[in-house]
């Protein structure tokens, strides 16, 4: 098995980890627990040898030849936890040239990150490689404009969108601002990589600044997608209808916040995201998970009134900031019990998303930007 999975990674990686070097396999499914001593593995020190991580392994494995991954084969989700036998790798990597490498539910950032940690953990050539070309293909599929689609190279249905949707586009900035800052795990990778993943954070604030939706001259907030030619507000899939998010607007705002050296633009647009959050939220309610045997799922959410809760709904109307429910009939309701219980069980219509943020994270921000400390 560690011949074969030796043979695996210089196929799919091109790299030659030479005979003379010394290896050892470690199987873990976290980066951060291969134990490697510093007298017999450092990444500064070439003559170290090669570690193998069993969940980096899998990882390249998956990876498309384009550089990205999948999130799923089929109707089968990726799983880094589940054992591949050698049929299911032999099957996996002759599927390297198809084109369903994307940024949605983690994917491709989660195995970038995990793959600049494992390399750092094991001077594994190969693990160095496979996070350079996945950091390449983000830069790849970044449109001039800044945005990010969901999918690259497919655009087939809303997958070409701008996807502001399950936080997709601001992974992919915050993984290339920690590149173009040369922040661990990223500062032992390819240096030619810094410059253009510094452009491309530029560029993403641009495209996220032109996005902030404005009514009536005033900034509020974000939508999940965006046409990425017009950058107007978009629609997905049937029951996520153009609208304002009281969910991704949030992570959006936290990447801004990042941002070192703030212009007044990116102020402003920090600001009144927090403004909108305030005017939108729903005092006094809560949502709860109940049992429903009386339903296919057995349980069912509502939205019920509670002294002292707080929560912001998931979509707003854009001219209205009213909230709507929208099931797969793709209608527009105002009230979460209006629509099917598939949909009410099995995606999130509220939550307290903005909670922290306005309560403890927006204070902090606003105190050093105003005393010019580092964020």
């Amino acid at each position: 098995m560690k011949l074969q999975m030796l043979f695996l990674v210089g196929g799919l990686t091109g790299t030659a980890l030479g005979s003379a070097c010394a290896r050892k396999e470690v199987v873990t499914e976290d980066a951060g627990k291969a134990s490697v001593s510093a007298s017999t593995a450092s990444a500064s020190n070439p003559q170290a040898p090669v570690l193998l991580d069993s969940t980096a392994e899998k990882m390249l494995v998956f990876q498309r030849a384009i550089g990205g991954w999948p999130k799923a084969v089929g109707t089968a989700k990726v799983d880094y936890k589940h054992p591949l036998s050698a049929a299911d790798r032999a099957r996996t990597l002759a599927d390297k040239n198809r084109n369903d490498a994307t940024i949605d539910n983690n994917a491709t950032s989660r195995e970038i990150i995990y793959l600049a940690q494992a390399y750092q953990k094991t001077n594994n050539p190969a693990y160095r490689q496979g996070a350079e070309n996945g950091l390449r293909f983000l830069l790849k599929m970044q449109y001039p404009n800044g945005g990010f689609p969901q999918y690259y190279p497919d655009f087939s249905n809303y997958r070409h969108q701008i996807t502001y949707n399950d936080n997709a586009m601001v992974r992919c900035l915050e993984v290339l601002r920690a590149v173009a800052q040369q922040k661990a795990p990223y500062n032992g990778l390819d240096a030619s990589l810094v410059a253009p993943a510094k452009d491309a954070v530029e560029r993403g604030v641009d495209c996220i600044l032109k996005t902030q939706y404005v009514r009536q001259g005033q900034p509020t907030a974000w939508c999940a997608q965006y046409d990425e030619k017009t950058l107007q507000p978009a629609k997905a899939r049937a029951f996520e209808l153009a609208s304002l998010s009281g969910d991704e607007s949030v992570e959006i705002v936290r990447f801004l916040m990042g941002v070192e050296k703030p212009s007044p633009a990116v102020r402003k647009a920090i600001d009144s995201a927090m403004a909108w959050f305030q005017k939108v939220k729903l005092t006094g309610y809560t949502m709860k998970e109940i049992a429903a045997p009386g339903e296919k799922t057995g349980r069912d959410r509502v939205i019920v009134p509670e002294a002292g809760a707080t929560i912001w709904a998931r979509f707003y109307e854009l001219d209205t900031d009213r909230p709507i429910y929208v099931g797969r009939d793709s209608q527009v309701h105002y009230q979460l019990s209006e629509i099917e219980n598939e949909r009410r069980a099995g995606y999130l219509y509220a939550g307290t998303w903005p909670a922290k943020l306005l309560e403890k994270e927006y204070p902090a921000w606003q105190k050093r930007v105003g005393t010019g400390e580092k964020p």
